[in-house]
């Protein structure tokens, strides 16, 4: 089939939605299909649609169902169209209506959803192949944040959380991800002058940010909107325990039993929880097998095989 995938990020941007289109693209041409990345449908035909982002791709989405109505149109749900734009955008709105398909990237994505529409969603999550693990330091306890500095990743709440842990504690914070605007770059280069542990790089290449995650000994999410994070499914492949904001989308992908959770923007439970994590090897050993356990629903195989299925569904439909 050729198939128009939209996202609303270009590879400029190499974020979460534009690596979920990257690996998309690859699935689908591994399988056959011919498919065409773009940030805006530029009109040639195809024969299915996969767009992601029903707000920031509705244009592409609207006039997709205007020319060719009876064409497979696919919409892949993003964190802040889940939990936000579905709500409150008319567009958004709009969008599943005209979908024929919706995609959520984690278990718990259905629950937002009218059920005329959770019948025709499917839960494909995202994926990362195997990161080999590196010598961890002994010397310090390496804790990773990764994600650009913006709203609704609460990027400041570990750093903060480092102000509550006992003075002999071993934790050194690293985040990786780029300021989206002026102010966040001031308050982060502020809290990095006055909270030792926690270190601001910026952005760096994915490769780096790879590399950090293989040697580090916990992985920290502290969003209070997602809709299935790849920094997760990254965490997990590396083999790298998480600790978690407790709101849908992250229970989504690491089960409503995770023991890692803590409560959204409480910087005090979550210092707790760091500090369990460093000297309690149990809850850390605890962690860590329940990561292994989700680690199965987030490799690359079965992202391809559940995308190639949600596109195999519509490849004998005349269009």
């Amino acid at each position: 089939m050729r198939i128009a995938l939209i996202t609303p990020y270009g590879r400029e941007h190499r974020n979460g939605n534009w690596h979920t289109a990257a690996r998309y693209a690859r699935f689908l041409r591994d399988a056959g299909h011919t498919v065409r990345v773009q940030v805006e449908w530029d009109g040639r035909p195809a024969d299915l649609m996969l767009a992601l982002h029903a707000r920031r791709s509705f244009a592409s989405i609207r006039a997709f169902a205007g020319r060719f109505p009876s064409r497979p149109l696919i919409v892949t749900l993003t964190g802040t169209d889940l939990y936000r734009d579905i709500h409150e955008d008319a567009d958004a709105r709009q969008a599943l209506e005209l979908a024929h398909r919706i995609i959520v990237l984690q278990d718990r994505g259905p629950d937002e959803l009218a059920p005329h529409l959770a019948a025709k969603t499917r839960v494909i999550y995202q994926s990362s192949p195997d990161i080999p693990r590196r010598p961890t330091s002994s010397e310090t306890f390496e804790v990773l944040v990764i994600g650009h500095l913006r709203e609704e990743k609460d990027p400041f709440r570990v750093a903060l959380a480092t102000a509550y842990l006992p003075e002999h504690s071993r934790i050194q914070v690293t985040h990786l991800g780029s300021a989206l605007s002026g102010d966040m770059a001031e308050t982060a280069e502020m809290a990095q002058a006055k909270l030792p542990r926690w270190h601001w790089l910026g952005q760096v290449p994915h490769k780096t940010v790879l590399k950090h995650l293989s040697r580090a000994h916990l992985m920290v999410i502290s969003s209070v909107m997602e809709g299935g994070a790849n920094v997760i499914c990254e965490a997990l492949a590396a083999d790298v325990p998480v600790l978690a904001s407790r709101m849908p989308g992250n229970i989504g992908m690491l089960g409503e039993d995770y023991p890692g959770y803590f409560p959204v923007g409480d910087e005090r439970q979550l210092a707790e929880l760091l500090a369990m994590a460093e000297n309690d090897a149990v809850f850390h050993a605890a962690l860590a097998s329940h990561a292994r356990a989700r680690r199965g629903l987030m490799r690359p195989e079965q992202e391809a095989s559940r995308l190639r299925q949600a596109v195999a569904e519509f490849e004998q439909i005349p269009a």
